[in-house]
């Protein structure tokens, strides 16, 4: 069975951004307020960091517990990772997530500056320098047989994308509109020619968009 590559959950404003300019410690997402793109999956009753009980059910709650099925393994980008850039001069900064990061699988973060794998809890980070091609490979290969889920950020997910490595992607498009930022594409439309695109609409305001690969 094939080993798929999935993009999944990735929330991106009405115009296509899914982060701000000017990302920082304070701002992980830069300009853009997170809150405002992922409020569908933080009303769920299975968001992970729900701290009380409720909830909503149904077709976002779906996606939001379907995130982890059969995942073997994560590849980020280092923007996810964090807010540094060039060498690591801070080797002390061990993600944004604390000592349970949510991902319970090896992850691989690209970056052009190596450092130590780190593991924290049952979450081991690999920074790894290499191009889409050899990095898929490596996290094939550590998840197991198991899917692989390209996290993010925007510009990682074009690396894959350009070097047509996805296999299907679920994309959450909120109703805000952000003006400027990364931007994952100017139309969904785009990828049509890769893709096959299955829009459903949620009761929260996304729409889901679903995306997977053309046979042939």
């Amino acid at each position: 069975m094939d080993q798929l590559l999935r993009v999944m959950n990735f929330s991106v404003s009405s115009d296509g951004i899914g982060a701000g300019e000017h990302q920082s410690l304070e701002s992980p997402f830069g300009h853009a307020h997170p809150e405002r793109l992922f409020a569908w999956a933080g009303a769920t009753a299975s968001w992970p960091m729900r701290t009380d009980p409720g909830g909503s059910r149904g077709l976002d709650d779906y996606f939001t517990r379907d995130f982890a099925r059969n995942i073997g393994a994560e590849i980020m980008g280092r923007n996810k990772f964090g807010p540094q850039r060039g060498p690591w001069h801070d080797q002390d900064w061990r993600g944004w997530w604390g000592d349970e990061p949510p991902f319970h699988t090896p992850v691989f973060v690209m970056t052009h500056h190596k450092r130590p794998s780190i593991t924290l809890s049952d979450t081991t980070f690999h920074f790894v320098d290499g191009d889409p091609i050899t990095v898929l490979e490596q996290a094939r290969e550590a998840a197991q047989g198991k899917d692989v889920r390209l996290g993010g950020g925007v510009t990682t997910i074009r690396q894959f994308l350009d070097a047509d490595l996805v296999d299907t992607m679920h994309v959450a498009v909120s109703q805000v509109e952000l003006g400027s930022g990364i931007r994952l594409w100017q139309s969904p439309d785009e990828l049509l020619d890769r893709f096959h695109l299955e829009v459903v609409p949620s009761t929260s305001g996304v729409a889901h968009h679903l995306f997977w690969r053309r046979s042939g």
